[in-house]
C-alpha cells in the first residue's frame, strides 16, 4: 500500500481505538491519548510516518508509573493485527 494511503488507514484505524483521542496530528506524525477503562490513567500512542524507510514507527507509552501491566504491548499487538488485516503490515 502507498505511504499516503496507509497513512490515512492507519489514522483512521487509531480513530476508531477505544477511549482514544487523536491530540496532533501532522502529514507524517500523529500522537493519541488512550485511557485506560478503570482507572482512566492515560497512555500516550505515537505514530511516525517514514516514507524514505517505508514504514511507520509506532509507540505506546504510560505517562505514570514504572509498569503498565503489559498494557502498551497489547496495544500495539492489537494494531498490528488490524493493520496487518487491512494489508497495511506485513
Amino acid at each position: 500500500m502507498p505511504g499516503a494511503d496507509a497513512w490515512r488507514a492507519a489514522r483512521a484505524t487509531v480513530a476508531g481505538l477505544p477511549r482514544t483521542e487523536i491530540i496532533t496530528e501532522t502529514d507524517n506524525y500523529l500522537h493519541a491519548e488512550c485511557r485506560s477503562a478503570f482507572f482512566g490513567f492515560t497512555d500516550d500512542l505515537e505514530f511516525h510516518l517514514r516514507p524514505s524507510e517505508g514504514l511507520i514507527a509506532i509507540r505506546s507509552a504510560a505517562r505514570l508509573g514504572y509498569g503498565d501491566l503489559g498494557v502498551n504491548r497489547k496495544r500495539l499487538d492489537h494494531l498490528r493485527t488490524l493493520l496487518q488485516k487491512q494489508s497495511i503490515v506485513r
